[in-house]
């Protein structure tokens, strides 16, 4: 029995030394956070970026991501309602996976034939784009974010 302590100890010794000790593993890119969109980019060849349009005059839309969820607000000048959206998301590596489950009224009457959005993903420290794809997997359309937090 003393042998049988004696070794757990031990063992606790040892796993709670390399946790002090070991250096923690570089952090896979994160996506959590607040997010202001600041321009769109259009693809003219699905590769190169034919024009960049900055977002107009006091429109605003703001993005946050954590734990998992995702929710998305917008305000358009001299439009009378707000946009918002709320659901679940996950990255990889290159894509950015969206499902929308609550919005304002236009959100829903969309999320009646689609809920699921997927973007090719550029990921930064202080930077995004999530970036639409066609059918054939080419880029249409981009939205650029900027961390506000």
């Amino acid at each position: 029995m003393k042998k049988v302590l004696g070794l757990l100890f031990l063992m606790l010794i040892l796993v709670s030394a390399t946790e002090l000790t070991s250096n923690p593993p570089d952090a896979f890119h994160s996506i959590e956070g607040t997010w202001e969109l600041v321009s769109f980019h259009h693809y003219d060849d699905g590769i190169n970026i034919s024009s960049t349009e900055p977002k107009a005059e006091g429109y605003r839309q703001v993005k946050m991501y954590y734990n998992g969820k995702v929710m998305w607000s917008r305000y358009v000048p001299n439009e009378p309602h707000g946009r918002f959206g709320y659901g679940n998301y996950y990255i990889t590596e290159d894509e950015l996976h969206e499902t929308i489950i609550f919005g304002d009224d236009q959100m829903m009457k969309a999320l009646d034939t689609l809920t699921e959005f997927v973007f090719e993903l550029d990921l930064q420290k202080d930077t995004y784009s999530q970036i639409s794809l066609d059918e054939e997997g080419n880029r249409t359309f981009s939205e650029n974010y900027k961390r506000i937090d």
